[in-house]
């Protein structure tokens, strides 16, 4: 069983089955449901027989990304169950080194979402596969991958990152103000990619937090300027005079949650822009798809 993730067909399969096995392992964790259980397993037990993907493009590292992180979910909510035999888990565990490792240890030369998404993956995998070789790796990417996709005015100079093609002013898509909080995608849209990037970003983020490795204090700064100008951007409709176009984008996704409830519920911080965002239209309107799945029932207060 292999995969070729630019073949739509495939893909949209794939992505079905990876939500199955994530909602179901969730709600058999939050019910108690064996229902729940056992179409968790079902396609858990599956996929441990999938021997890689075949596309050859990043792609197949982008795909792995979002559905690995939901099929390593789903693997360690299943973990806790003595109803998950050993040999089940150990199954999973090879195949992840063996078909996921190799789209995701290697960055995307493509935008920052997708090495984002890849090393969201990868810290999920490498905890449920008890590695900690690739739960540091995935550490030191994240590290470097925040500090070249969201500025900082107190550190103008960017380090060049794989993909930037050694123009930054053209890889960050020709932003007109170069705030606290911009991305290295929100000039492109901030819509999909940039907000799937900071979904990716925050998640990795509560791996390590839950892991003890406080990215999120590390890379406050960063963090939540971009959560609160995005927030911004999606209130107003208006992109606050940091990029060419004007308007911002209406599409949302549940991508606020995790980073909320760490800054402002945990430490206490003030982000009144997220807060106002999820509040009105983010828990009534964002979308739960791919590896940002159900963030509000997981992580609201």
């Amino acid at each position: 069983m292999t995969l070729d993730a630019g073949d739509r067909d495939q893909a949209a399969l794939s992505e079905a089955d990876a939500v199955n096995a994530y909602a179901n392992a969730l709600a058999w964790r939050l019910t108690g449901n064996k229902t729940y259980f056992r179409q968790a397993s079902g396609v858990l037990s599956n996929l441990a027989h999938f021997q890689g993907f075949t596309g050859g493009t990043d792609q197949d590292k982008l795909h792995a990304g979002w559905v690995g992180v939901l099929y390593g979910e789903a693997a360690e909510i299943m973990r806790s169950s003595a109803d998950f035999r050993h040999e089940d888990i150990t199954a999973l565990q090879l195949m992840f080194r063996r078909a996921f490792y190799p789209q995701l240890m290697t960055p995307s030369s493509w935008n920052g979402n997708v090495d984002l998404t890849q090393i969201n993956a990868l810290m999920t995998l490498a905890v449920f596969n008890d590695d900690e070789v690739a739960f540091k790796l995935g550490l030191e990417r994240l590290d470097a991958r925040l500090a070249t996709y969201i500025h900082v005015k107190s550190e103008p100079d960017i380090a060049p990152i794989v993909g930037d093609g050694g123009n930054l002013q053209s890889f960050w898509f020709n932003p007109v103000e170069w705030v606290d909080g911009l991305t290295q995608e929100t000039c492109r849209d901030n819509g999909h990619h940039a907000q799937f990037g900071m979904a990716s970003a925050l998640n990795a983020a509560e791996i390590a937090w839950n892991q003890g490795v406080d990215v999120y204090g590390k890379h406050e700064a960063r963090l939540v300027p971009a959560m609160e100008l995005l927030a911004k951007q999606l209130l107003t409709g208006d992109m606050q005079g940091v990029c060419r176009q004007s308007k911002s984008s209406t599409t949302l996704f549940n991508t606020f949650e995790v980073g909320f409830h760490h800054y402002h519920h945990r430490m206490g911080l003030p982000l009144p822009n997220s807060e106002k965002l999820i509040v009105q239209r983010i828990r009534t309107d964002g979308q739960s798809v791919l590896n940002i799945f159900h963030e509000t029932l997981t992580h609201a207060r």
